[in-house]
């Protein structure tokens, strides 16, 4: 007689333990995220892994880097400001943060102030070296500023004049129409800085390469932090195959993250141009489209830049946006013709 064999369910009268995520979890995946460069999908993941964890302030700090990255800076900043509150421990690093954010606000005496901070609190921090860089370019800026700011009240109606006019012929690349405004220009104010970096591009470009670079080497020579005297010479070393030369100016703008919109769209443009269209790509999506308009260089090399790096639909819509905003577009090839 067979023995009757029992069929038993392996599973029966076990509990099943439902596998519920903590902050970690979501924190790991939103670094993750990040590292790609997902900042939505980043943003997403941290803010799930602070509502687990509210009170974990490297969550905080880690999504206030990610608003940083895409210019969120008055957020970051509350999430960093929340942090040195009601953290049981002082996150040093939070106040370079906030430096960092306050400089790209313009609002420099914050910046400074944070940036201080930071040092004393720490002076053999991670960011020593990023915060003296930092205390060094807001010097750097604000001295610039005082040069430019030379001149007299009466004189400001005739500085204006020449400014616009000069810039609408740089913009457009109308060189031989540029050069004699910023001689007018410079003559009048011999020490307006930005006039003499438009007046080098404007000879490169009628064909007086060498009077260009001598130019901006004398500059940089007087003042070795100067981004445009950089950003000039590593398009016209590029331009000229002067590949060494190049590299040197090359990395110094690689290396500097302004903080005037101005000084980001010229590092964003002259990246574009040299090759570096990645990197070029980040730069121009940190910039604040508002502040962006009235500058053809904007839409003439981010359509640019958004083309070659796979985005030909959203590169058509910015030069489209670009011809309506200055016909002059309508009579240069799209980047990609």
């Amino acid at each position: 007689m067979q023995q009757s064999q029992s069929k038993t369910n392996p599973t029966k009268n076990q509990k099943i333990i439902p596998f519920v995520p903590e902050g970690d979890f979501y924190f790991v995946r939103g670094v993750k995220a990040f590292q790609r460069r997902k900042f939505d999908a980043a943003t997403k993941w941290l803010k799930i892994a602070i509502g687990k964890n509210p009170k974990d302030p490297v969550f905080k700090c880690q999504l206030s880097v990610v608003y940083t990255e895409i210019g969120a800076y008055h957020e970051a900043n509350q999430l960093l400001t929340d942090v040195l509150m009601n953290a049981k421990d002082v996150y040093v690093d939070c106040y370079y943060l906030l430096a960092n954010n306050y400089a790209h606000l313009g609002l420099m005496d914050d910046a400074r102030k944070y940036a201080n901070q930071y040092l004393k609190e720490d002076p053999e921090g991670d960011f020593v070296e990023e915060a003296k860089d930092l205390l060094e370019l807001i010097s750097f800026e604000e001295s610039e500023e005082e040069e430019n700011a030379e001149w007299d009240l009466e004189d400001e109606d005739e500085l204006l004049i020449y400014q616009e006019t000069a810039f609408y012929y740089v913009e457009s690349r109308q060189w031989h129409k540029a050069l004699p405004i910023l001689e007018q220009l410079l003559e009048s104010f011999p020490q307006h800085q930005q006039a003499k970096h438009e007046y080098a591009q404007a000879l490169f470009f009628s064909g007086s390469k060498q009077q260009a670079m001598d130019i901006e080497e004398e500059n940089l020579a007087l003042n070795d932090h100067s981004l445009y005297s950089h950003a000039n010479l590593a398009l016209f070393y590029f331009l000229d195959d002067q590949e060494e030369a190049y590299e040197k100016h090359i990395r110094a703008l690689l290396n500097v993250y302004p903080m005037h919109e101005q000084q980001k769209l010229m590092v964003a443009c002259t990246l574009a141009r040299t090759g570096h269209l990645d990197e070029a790509f980040r730069r121009f999506r940190s910039l604040k489209k508002g502040d962006m308009d009235s500058q053809l260089s904007y839409f003439r090399w981010y359509s640019y830049t958004l083309h070659i790096t796979g985005n030909h639909e959203k590169a058509v819509a910015l030069w489209g946006k670009g011809q309506a905003k200055h016909p002059i577009l309508n009579m240069e090839n799209a980047p990609w013709e």
